[in-house]
């Protein structure tokens, strides 16, 4: 029976092992990952390791994260500033160093990464020094400048609030209070329909002992006013007067629950748009708390850091009491450490059959945002419902459309017609002008084969002369960002590495 007609090996037991390592390795890829939070108030890291699993489809190039572990945290720091209330790098590079330290690794452990700059972070000169800090991962660090809105969908998603939103089907109202804003985000079945931050902070005055006010912002001030009480750098500031001003910053939070229109404070203070009429509707079946004030109304924090952070949270306790926020509260995981412990990177590559690029010579495109865009694309398709999508996905992202370079992303439902092709490019080019004008790419990323009918319409009939990169057949969501490379002449193909932010 052990005759056969043809020449074979016998595959010993450590043949076998090391065939099917090698098995695994193709179709598994593990990451060492830190993600990277630079606020105004605070900042923190945390390293992850991320196993990715090639999809069980043949030949699939397309990787998904299946676990995901923290290996290790860091303490907050209270942001460090110098004299002129600039960031203090220095400091802030120094924490960074003793973080690696202090979990064992070195920066050639780590393949990947995301540094998150949120409020004070994100102005030019601190932007520019921070960004420093991370030059020489330049390549595998994604960079993300986040503002308010994209603030309210990164803490949903942080805290939790998303992932339990999805789970159990239901609506949730993610609070997420801060520093110097509180970013509200409603939640239903697990996708965000709508977003909204006020300035009301935990830190917007700061008093250390002995000294006086050391930091004020020009919120506190018109909070202030408000009830009365007189700000100064230097002062100090009563035990009512500090209950006072935490109480009247409560029931700015609670209006903005309830989605009651904005008072007189409320519509100066306001860093949004107010709650569009179409969410003040919406029943919520919970609430849920993140924030560095949530440590404090979930009873994970006691000591005070001479902020207001104790005393905000102290009233509204008293809201929850006395049903002026009459919601259920649940904790979705995550208070102060609801952000972004780091980022996947893995490549696919595209099939040239299917793409069009105007100009491969434009060529590599480097940490471009992903803009999902939800299009209806049911029946007939209607371009000035495509170019309001694309704007709202853009200010969503907190992106001002024609400052820089974005890749849409979306998927093609029904028909390739050419009149549905047309209204989608006709869309997309409308809400674009300042992008076509200044020459900035025109990435389209599709789940669906129509990228080169796309770019083709684009190219000959609405937008001639555009830069257009048009590729089909990848699956594409919120907080990605893309590489694109340069064509490969053989193959003519396009390779990509998409780059996911990821959450606890």
């Amino acid at each position: 029976m052990h005759d056969l007609e043809f020449e074979h090996l016998h595959v010993t037991p450590d043949d076998a092992r090391e065939i099917n390592e090698a098995a695994w390795l193709a179709d598994n890829v593990e990451l060492t990952t830190v993600g990277i939070d630079i606020g105004s108030s605070t900042s923190h890291l945390m390293f992850a390791r991320v196993h990715l699993q090639r999809l069980a489809s043949a030949l699939s190039s397309r990787f998904v994260v299946i676990d995901r572990r923290v290996l290790w945290q860091s303490p907050i720091l209270l942001t460090p500033y110098l004299p002129n209330y600039t960031i203090d790098t220095d400091a802030l590079a120094d924490f960074i160093a003793d973080s690696y330290h202090e979990a064992g690794l070195k920066r050639s452990d780590v393949d990947t990464g995301a540094v998150i700059l949120t409020g004070e972070a994100l102005k030019r000169k601190n932007a520019r020094a921070i960004a420093d800090l991370f030059s020489e991962e330049a390549g595998k660090f994604v960079c993300a400048s986040a503002g308010h809105h994209m603030e309210c969908q990164m803490a949903a998603h942080g805290s939790g609030a998303v992932a339990l939103s999805k789970s159990r089907g239901v609506t949730i109202l993610n609070v997420d209070i801060g520093g110097g804003t509180t970013k509200f985000a409603l939640v239903q079945r697990g996708q965000i329909v709508a977003t909204a931050a006020i300035a009301v902070g935990g830190r917007l005055v700061v008093e250390e002992p002995g000294v006086g006010l050391i930091r004020l912002e020009p919120p506190a001030n018109d909070i202030a006013q408000n009830v009365g009480v007189d700000l100064m750098l230097g002062g100090t500031l009563t035990r009512y007067e500090r209950r006072h001003m935490a109480d009247r910053m409560a029931e700015l939070i609670v209006r903005m629950i309830g989605r009651h229109a904005p008072d007189a404070l409320a519509a100066k203070l306001l860093v949004t748009d107010p709650w569009p009429d179409a969410v003040r509707d919406i029943a919520i079946d919970a609430i849920t708390f993140s924030g560095g004030v949530a440590e404090y109304l979930y009873g994970r924090e006691t000591e005070s850091h001479g902020d207001l952070g104790g005393d905000l949270a102290h009233s509204l306790r008293h809201a929850l009491g006395d049903k002026r926020i009459d919601l259920p509260v649940w904790d979705a995981g995550q208070g102060i450490r609801a952000t972004v412990i780091g980022a996947a990177q893995f490549s696919v590559q595209i099939s040239g059959n299917t793409i069009a690029v105007s100009d491969p010579a434009k060529l590599p495109l480097q940490n471009l945002p992903v803009i999902a865009c939800a299009l209806d694309l049911s029946g007939e398709v209607d371009a000035g419902s495509v170019a309001a999508a694309v704007a709202r996905a853009l200010e969503q992202s907190d992106i001002e459309e024609g400052t820089t370079g974005i890749a849409l992303a979306f998927p093609w439902h029904g028909d390739p017609l050419h009149r549905r092709l047309h209204a989608v490019a006709q869309g997309i080019c409308t809400a674009l002008p300042r992008s076509l004008a200044a020459g900035l790419p025109l990435v389209l990323l599709i789940d669906g084969d129509v990228g080169m009918s796309l770019g083709r319409i684009i190219r000959h009939e609405i937008a001639p002369g555009s830069d257009v990169i048009a590729i089909d057949g990848v699956q594409l969501k919120q907080f990605d960002y893309v590489d694109i490379g340069r064509v490969i002449e053989v193959t003519n193909a396009v390779p990509i590495i998409i780059k996911s932010l990821l959450f606890k």
